[in-house]
């Protein structure tokens, strides 16, 4: 049966409404572009009205009287002026239409450039986020990358800075194999040439990616505030430790991050262990440990690497001794672990005794020897023993003697260490450009952050005991006889350094070390301990 067509009335009906609704749209159009000003400053007056209404109810009470009194007073004088209210009129109408304009709008998204990066990360991390398996993956080809990235930022370059990544439950983030993959794929996909943190939350599958600022480079050698026993390594991230201390840098006073090692009797930690490349300021990490522990304590320091790194020690008060030579050194040595077996049976004769520790075994003495490699391979072809065996005794019953011991190496003589020197020196630091594999073999776990090729002398990382892996950046502490050496830091160092106590123009420049075992005190509560004059008068207790 064929259809009837509709009646005129309905279909030109139609029309004319269609019509009416455009000829309504563009009167409302044009009613719109002449009353733009209006409306601009029907706005304005409503956020001014709101904004003294604000005003008005953060008003104390009590000082509301005064205020309306201040108010009707202007608006007094302001009607006595002539052609005041006319000029109140115009201030209030151009003020409405400041505040009534309308504003570009604020962009919340990120921009297409942005957004083209972050679907290419997406994109990269399919293969590593996603399983056949998987009925609704997170990560698929061609998905849409808001559904697995959260919070991001973007640095003034359209680098990302900040990335919250959120990855499937069935991702084995347990294994270090699989998290390293991930970590370098989004160091090469996010920008090469800046060091990247990587927090991982298993409890919620989640994984944050941030671009960590560079340390400071211009905190330079100073006195540091430290109680007995501790020692700053360098300077870390904000939130790495819970303590800060003030520092001096740039003629400016700031609160910095350390590092702090404690030593002594109770410290898990007693011995140091620094390992870098040539030029990556271990040198100047030993220099400024030794500076520290000249303040309340006795240093001896044998350089392995003949260069007179620490010539500036030499003949200072607290100083013992400052050998270049294997002679030098390997009697330096021999004199320290007899004096590290004198302090312990004078400690306990003591203690059997009923009396307190004598004053000279409670003061620290520091051994720090710098490239003992080179040491140990001029005494092997001199038939003469290695100086790390001389070191055993020192490093297993240093703890309890008061006694540290601080070791630096570099990478390439990194094998030639002794079991003993790695068993007992739980602090550890890497400094200069490595590899995270050669950082986690010195440090026992891998850095938490991708090191960088190029660092500047005296970064590198520390780790303290079975501690977090830190970032670590060494106080400048240059050797001040040294002509590169810039005048501030040459200064700052010189200050730190003890008086003399022999003049310079007395010192041997090659002296015959005359050392020998400390013979043992006498038995029985009577023995008072020496004063550090008499030991330093003589001879025995002295190196050098």
């Amino acid at each position: 049966m064929a259809r009837r067509p509709l009646p005129r009335i309905l279909s030109s009906s139609s029309v004319s409404l269609a019509r009416s609704r455009e000829l309504a749209r563009t009167a409302a159009d044009s009613a719109t572009d002449v009353l733009h000003p209006l409306i601009t400053i029907g706005r304005g007056l409503r956020k001014l009205a709101a904004a003294g209404r604000d005003r008005w109810c953060a008003t104390p009470k009590e000082r509301r009287g005064p205020a309306l009194f201040l108010v009707g007073s202007v608006v007094l004088v302001v009607a006595l002026i002539p052609y005041g209210p006319l000029l109140v009129l115009v201030t209030v109408m151009a003020a409405a239409a400041w505040k009534g304009h309308e504003r570009a709008p604020v962009q919340t998204g990120p921009a297409p450039a942005e957004t083209e990066r972050l679907q290419s990360l997406y994109e990269a991390l399919v293969p590593y986020f996603s399983v056949p398996e998987d009925p609704d993956p997170l990560f698929a080809h061609g998905g849409e990358w808001d559904r697995a990235f959260g919070d991001h930022e973007f640095d003034a370059t359209g680098r990302l800075s900040r990335l919250l990544i959120h990855y499937p439950a069935y991702f084995p983030d347990g294994e270090a194999s699989s998290r390293a993959r991930i970590e370098q794929l989004l160091h090469a996909k996010s920008g090469r040439g800046r060091e990247y943190r990587f927090d991982w939350e298993e409890e919620g599958n989640e994984l944050v990616m941030t671009v960590l600022d560079a340390l400071p480079t211009t905190i330079a050698a100073q006195r540091f505030v430290t109680a007995p026993g501790e020692t700053v390594l360098g300077f870390t991230d904000e939130d790495a430790a819970p303590r800060t201390v003030p520092v001096r840098a740039d003629d400016e006073s700031y609160d910095a991050t350390p590092v702090i090692w404690r030593t002594g009797p109770r410290s898990t930690e007693p011995h140091l262990l620094v390992v870098g490349q040539p030029g990556s300021g271990t040198t100047s990490l030993l220099r400024s440990v030794a500076l520290q522990a000249l303040q309340n304590g006795d240093v001896l320091i044998a350089e392995g690497s003949g260069t007179g790194e620490y010539a500036c020690l030499a003949g200072r008060s607290g100083v013992l001794a400052v050998e270049c030579g294997v002679s030098g050194a390997l009697a330096s040595l021999e004199w320290a672990a007899a004096e590290t077996e004198r302090r312990l049976v004078s400690a306990n004769r003591a203690r059997q005794a009923g009396l307190p520790a004598p004053e000279d075994t409670r003061r620290p003495l520091w051994i720090l020897l710098d490239r003992p490699s080179v040491l140990g391979h001029l005494a092997a072809a001199d038939g003469r023993v290695d100086p790390q065996q001389l070191l055993q005794v020192p490093l297993r019953h240093g703890r309890a003697a008061h006694v540290t011991v601080v070791v630096a190496e570099q990478f390439d003589t990194l094998d030639t260490l002794s079991d003993s020197v790695r068993a007992h020196t739980r602090a550890r630091a890497v400094l200069g450009p490595a590899s995270p594999q050669e950082v986690a073999s010195v440090l026992g776990a891998p850095p938490h952050t991708t090191p960088t090729p190029e660092v500047p002398p005296g970064r590198g990382y520390a780790r303290l005991g079975t501690g977090p892996v830190m970032r670590l950046q060494v106080p400048a502490t240059p050797d001040p006889y040294d002509d590169a050496t810039s005048e501030a830091h040459r200064q700052a160092v010189l200050e730190l350094l003890p008086e003399r106590a022999v003049p310079l123009e007395d010192c041997d420049p090659d002296p015959e070390p005359d050392l020998h075992p400390v013979p043992e005190p006498a038995p029985g509560p009577a023995c008072a301990p020496r004063r550090d004059a008499d030991r330093d008068a003589d001879p025995v207790q002295t190196p050098g």
